[in-house]
């Protein structure tokens, strides 16, 4: 997707945003097929598609300054209302993290290439 290394590209970024979504549910699925010990992934699956979805949904992926202004917002909020969870202060916790990791990604403009389901 052409551009300098330091431009933003939104269709790269609702690209990632959508990829990510998809590996969010197909986490959930196996974690879900796994039972009771696989808990903690299942929350964890449904923390990141909870902040996919309201990212990509919010439609604020046209301007670096915007999308960031949306996640600080999001991070401002004291909790995350996902139902089906299994312990909420654990999903509260994944929300946070992944939104403090996408906010680094939009800082350095990096990183939304990656669109490969499981990702360090």
């Amino acid at each position: 997707m052409g551009g300098s290394p330091n431009a933003w590209d939104r269709d790269l970024v609702r690209t990632w945003l959508e990829s990510r979504l998809k590996a969010a549910r197909l986490d959930q699925a196996a974690a879900d097929r796994r039972g009771y010990e696989a808990q903690d992934d299942y929350d964890k699956a449904a923390a990141e598609e909870w902040v996919c979805r309201t990212l990509q949904t919010a439609g604020s992926c046209d301007e670096q300054a915007t999308f960031a202004a949306q996640i600080r917002l999001l991070l401002a909020h004291d909790g995350y209302p996902i139902t089906g969870s299994y312990d909420d202060r654990r999903v509260d916790r994944h929300v946070r993290a992944n939104l403090r990791k996408i906010a680094k990604m939009t800082k350095a403009k990096d990183g939304f290439a990656n669109t490969l389901r499981y990702q360090g």
